[in-house]
């Protein structure tokens, strides 16, 4: 079965959504939008969303919100969708407002009821409401980007423009999800960053990756150092008798690095006159990446 586009309504279904997110439940009870109820759900009548892209719930903060719920109540609905056939609510956003709320051992939450949303449009709310309020960390984004591509006939020109990225952040997020298992959960828990793992990104060898990795935890590096080491590891000095790279023809390369997110090589003749500029690729969809930046330059 051919995978189907997001609907034309998309548009306005994120921006009702979007002000829903923004209105206390009072205001929402007063002007319902469209197509939607405010009704009081049993909390056990809930469950959460298929295509939820956040994995990690911090506890802390679900205990803070858990208490303030307790003592003033949920001040913004949940957004919900009915399935008659499980007789069931399902979360279209606001999970951790729900899990606050068992938390805080209420059995009923306020909740604006959709009468229907399609699978596109549950997975795409989730998503950019995640986004929008910067809740995901950098691996999550990356699968909600890469789930949402998957499932529906998205590109990442349409995706960028749905979230409100650009074209290159999103390809930039996706590349993430190349990098080693281990380094992915390093930046799912925060121990380094998302500018950590787009320099590890510059060093192809996995053995050299990981030592960099290792040493960038163990170290606390800035992304500005790890910058500075992957390139030392991508570009390692010429010997002594070939001479060393012109410092310009080295900041350019590096410059290059940094925005293609890959390995790059100036080699040139003796006058510097003439040359060739090597761009390093590893799979198809590096090259893609790779060309869909240049092309962003470009426009």
């Amino acid at each position: 079965m051919a995978r189907q586009a997001l609907g034309k309504g998309l548009d306005a279904l994120i921006k009702q959504t979007q002000e829903v997110s923004e209105m206390t439940t009072q205001q929402v009870m007063q002007a319902a939008p469209s197509g939607t109820t405010v009704q009081r759900i049993p909390v056990n009548k809930i469950v959460p969303n298929r295509f939820q892209p956040r994995r990690v719930f911090n506890e802390e903060k679900l205990q803070e919100l858990a208490q303030s719920i307790k003592e003033h109540g949920l001040t913004q609905p949940i957004v919900v969708v009915y399935d008659a056939g499980l007789d069931k609510y399902e979360i279209v956003v606001g999970e951790r407002r729900f899990r606050a709320t068992q938390l805080a051992g209420l059995t009923e939450i306020d909740a604006l009821v959709h009468k229907h949303l399609g699978d596109q449009e549950m997975c795409a709310l989730a998503l950019i409401e995640n986004i929008q309020r910067e809740d995901l960390n950098p691996i999550e984004t990356a699968l909600g980007y890469r789930n949402l591509m998957s499932k529906f006939y998205i590109t990442q020109t349409d995706l960028a423009g749905y979230c409100g990225k650009s074209k290159a952040a999103i390809s930039n997020a996706l590349r993430l999800l190349e990098l080693e298992p281990a380094i992915q959960e390093s930046l799912q828990d925060g121990s380094i960053t998302e500018g950590h793992g787009r320099a590890l990104l510059m060093v192809t060898d996995p053995v050299k990756r990981d030592t960099l990795f290792k040493k960038m935890k163990n170290s606390k590096m800035s992304v500005r150092q790890a910058e500075d080491a992957a390139r030392a590891l991508t570009n390692p000095a010429k010997k002594a008798t070939k001479g060393a790279k012109p410092a310009e023809v080295a900041s350019f390369e590096n410059d290059l690095q940094v925005a293609l997110g890959t390995k790059v090589e100036v080699k040139y003749g003796r006058n510097m006159k003439k040359g060739t500029l090597v761009i390093h690729y590893h799979s198809l969809d590096e090259l893609d990446n790779i060309a869909s930046r240049l092309k962003n330059k470009m426009l």
